[in-house]
């Protein structure tokens, strides 16, 4: 497999992992949102604003099937993506997809301790908080499921040590006949 996928919810570290696992790789490394809001020129906050979710989901479909183009390639996969069953075919046919984990609560946290969140990702819920990281976390959880061939916790565990964790999966991939 040529490209590898990194999935799951805000704040379980994909772009950070990404990045790191792309360079010890030698490879390309993609985010999606970054693609997105580069192509609106705006954040993800102003487009739901402007023109709503339906529009920032149609944008984040085209990036991400023009990312999945790319050989030799790491993609941090926006969190929402997976809500496409296209999407989530495109993914499973073609990327290895590794799905990265946090409790809903270290989640939060780390989302509330990343300054630029709150001005670049919008709400997706009305509960706001905790209790929306549980929501989205809950409705996303079996399509995270179904599309991920592992699953890689991050709690407690430095960017490193998930990125050496994923880089091992990648070449055990690579070793399968």
């Amino acid at each position: 497999m040529e490209r590898v996928a990194l999935l799951g919810c805000r704040g379980c570290g994909k772009t950070s992992v990404g990045r790191l696992v792309a360079q010890q790789l030698g490879w390309e490394f993609v985010d999606t949102d970054g693609l997105v809001e580069a192509r609106a020129g705006r954040t993800i906050a102003e487009i739901f604003q402007a023109d709503g979710e339906a529009a920032f989901r149609a944008l984040e479909r085209q990036v991400l099937v023009e990312a999945l183009g790319h050989p030799r390639c790491v993609v941090s996969v926006g969190g929402g993506a997976v809500l496409n069953a296209d999407s989530r075919d495109d993914l499973r046919r073609l990327a290895l997809c590794i799905w990265l984990t946090a409790p809903p609560a270290e989640l939060h946290r780390r989302i509330q301790s990343d300054q630029r969140s709150p001005a670049q990702r919008p709400p997706l819920t009305d509960a706001g908080g905790l209790a929306e990281v549980e929501q989205i976390l809950a409705q996303r959880w079996a399509l995270y499921e179904a599309v991920a061939a592992h699953v890689v916790e991050t709690t407690g565990r430095g960017v490193a040590a998930v990125a050496q964790e994923v880089v091992e999966l990648v070449a055990a991939g690579a070793e399968e006949p």
